[in-house]
């Protein structure tokens, strides 16, 4: 089924190989700003991660998934998207805004854990679903089916590295 202004095939296309094309990045900038700002409901943040070669900060629009009171960030694009890479590069520390800056620690679920969250993040984001191969009511048996191929990371207060408390004299 078609949907306004874009259909599901025309999403998918935007994303091929992991990486926006000029169109998803123009939309990106716009929703990194938007979002970013707060002008949203608390569940649509930016994710503000240094580049793995560059090390300049880059910005990614990304929806959350809450469950049992806990929040979530997870790759609709898979394990080679540019922001996962990223997170990882920097050891998980990156800074969401959502109206202010706020420094954070992403801890990657294992695999074993995902599938409930991929369920959540699917009813509750919608412009991921045209990229998973999973309908969001389907049973939990075949989110766990995908787990392996979209990374989720957990949301946490951002730690102090210990060496910078020693250089404090902490």
């Amino acid at each position: 089924m078609a949907r306004w202004p874009y259909a599901d095939d025309e999403l998918r296309a935007m994303y091929t190989g992991g990486r926006g094309n000029s169109t998803a990045r123009r939309f990106a900038r716009f929703w990194a700003v938007v979002q970013g700002a707060g002008l949203l409901p608390r569940r649509w943040v930016t994710l503000e991660v240094p580049g793995r070669r560059t090390g300049r900060i880059t910005r990614f629009p990304l929806g959350m998934a809450d469950r049992n009171g806990v929040w979530y960030l997870v790759s609709m694009l898979g394990n080679d998207c540019n922001w996962v890479r990223n997170v990882r590069a920097a050891d998980g520390r990156v800074t969401i805004r959502r109206g202010r800056a706020r420094p954070r620690q992403l801890v990657e679920v294992p695999v074993e854990e995902r599938a409930p969250i991929l369920k959540r993040y699917l009813q509750k984001v919608p412009g991921a679903r045209p990229h998973l191969p999973v309908d969001r009511g389907a049973p939990l048996t075949a989110f766990e089916a995908i787990a392996a191929r979209y990374p989720v990371f957990r949301i946490e207060a951002a730690t102090t590295p210990a060496r910078t408390l020693r250089e404090k004299g902490e």
